[in-house]
């Protein structure tokens, strides 16, 4: 479309407006239509406000989170709500008595739409996507029902440009992006669902459950893509030979974050680090929190959450106590002074192990005399956990304190550094300052 064609639609356009205001806007009956529309706004505005104000009170006096999803949203619909029924009130009372009703007909209409759309954006709460669709759906009715659609939508497809031989008007662009956010939000919501039923399968390992997630993803988010590239007339083909030729270049310097993509790929296949697993890597001890598309997220006991790249995981040397099953073994040094019972002690040890909730019956803990120190008989005592996500260096401080308990009441000493000093006897003469020797007394 050439600049003159353009310029006939905004002349066109504007003449309709013209006469849209001195025929229908200018006029006694309308304005006092104008009125009763401004004046219904501020009764609901008012009311609704009194609504939002006592919200937490009213959603309080309801248990059921369905019900006080329900609730709210009817709270949040109180605005266009209130407006329509006092619109609706005024508008069988002007057509009763033969007013016109032109301007409230239209303010009906578009407060219906209102309703409808938000109804429909309300029952999928948290959803942007929605908003976004939303917004543009009511905007679409609006000018439907005003009349200016088919303008509006002539003028932004005269705005175009060409990308070779391909033409993208306004019109085009608003289209597509209506339709991937569409596409979007519906993918998203698929994946929810499948995530859900997924997750609640005891049938399907949390690694392999990890890769599905993930493969999921990444197809509904290609479809949709694709899918709103089509509905703008982009020749998919073409751009799939640029796209690849661009990817090749960026692949050079994506290096890392492919090589963590894959790696990511790998441990869930090969099922080496899975969710819920506790792993010691860099001087780092936790368990894995999840496996992300870039990184391994490892919670530690306190609380600090690391970061690990995918590559790391592979390349590095990773500790994994709970690969195989859940049985870890702890060791604790102890050691006794050589005047106490050695196989009491070895007995204590054991006792206190077994007393301890944390500890296994089976295996049974074990208790050796490792050695003979230079203040200390020592001993070294192991017994095994099958919950390491809960700690060992608590299961650990309890047995220790068992033990020293026990020894205490036992007359079991624990020793400490000692070293003995011997004394040689004196010499029977010692020499004075002044050179003589001097008999000691």
């Amino acid at each position: 479309m050439n600049r003159v064609d353009l310029i006939d639609i905004l002349d066109a356009g504007r003449n309709s407006f013209d006469l849209f205001l001195t025929k229908r806007v200018l006029t006694f009956p309308t304005l006092i239509q104008l009125i009763l529309v401004l004046g219904g706004f501020l009764l609901a505005f008012l009311v609704a406000r009194s609504i939002q104000q006592h919200r937490r009170t009213i959603v309080r006096r309801f248990t059921n989170p369905w019900l006080r999803h329900t609730i709210l949203l009817f709270v949040a619909m109180a605005l266009p709500a209130i407006w329509f029924i006092t619109q609706a009130v005024l508008f069988i009372f002007l057509h009763s008595i033969g007013w016109p009703t032109d301007l409230l007909g239209t303010v009906l209409s578009l407060l219906t739409a209102w309703l409808v759309i938000q109804l429909f954006a309300g029952m999928f709460q948290g959803s942007g996507w929605v908003r976004v669709i939303a917004s543009l759906a009511w905007l679409i009715a609006a000018l439907n029902i005003t009349g200016l659609l088919v303008p509006v939508g002539e003028l932004l497809d005269s705005l175009a440009f060409r990308v070779g031989t391909m033409r993208l008007s306004i019109l085009s662009l608003v289209k597509g992006g209506t339709v991937l956010g569409g596409f979007l939000w519906l993918a998203n919501a698929t994946f929810q669902f499948f995530e859900h039923r997924i997750s609640v399968s005891l049938d399907i390992s949390p690694s392999i459950r990890v890769l599905i997630f993930k493969l999921l993803k990444i197809t509904v988010i290609t479809v949709a893509i694709l899918t709103a590239m089509a509905s703008i007339g982009i020749d998919i083909t073409g751009f799939a030979v640029f796209t690849g030729a661009i990817g090749v270049g960026i692949g050079f310097g994506l290096q890392k974050i492919i090589g963590n993509l894959i790696s990511g790929i790998i441990l869930l296949l090969d099922k080496s680090v899975k969710p819920g697993d506790v792993i010691a890597i860099n001087d780092n001890f936790g368990w894995v929190n999840s496996l992300n598309a870039r990184y391994t997220s490892l919670l530690t006991r306190d609380g600090i959450e690391y970061l690990i790249p995918n590559e790391d995981m592979i390349t590095n040397r990773v500790e994994n106590w709970s690969h195989s099953d859940n049985l870890v073994r702890i060791k604790l040094q102890v050691g006794i002074s050589y005047e106490s019972d050695v196989h009491l002690a070895i007995s204590l040890c054991l006792d206190s192990a077994l007393k301890t909730p944390r500890i296994l019956p089976e295996p049974q803990p074990v208790c050796l005399l490792t050695g003979f120190g230079d203040s200390s008989v020592n001993l070294e005592l192991r017994a095994w956990i099958n919950d390491p996500v809960s700690g060992v260096a608590n299961v650990k401080s309890d047995i220790l304190l068992a033990i020293w308990d026990t020894f205490h009441t036992n007359n079991i000493q624990i020793p400490f550094p000692q070293r003995d000093i011997h004394i040689k006897s004196s010499p029977e003469f010692l020499k004075d300052s002044s050179g003589k020797e001097q008999k000691t007394a």
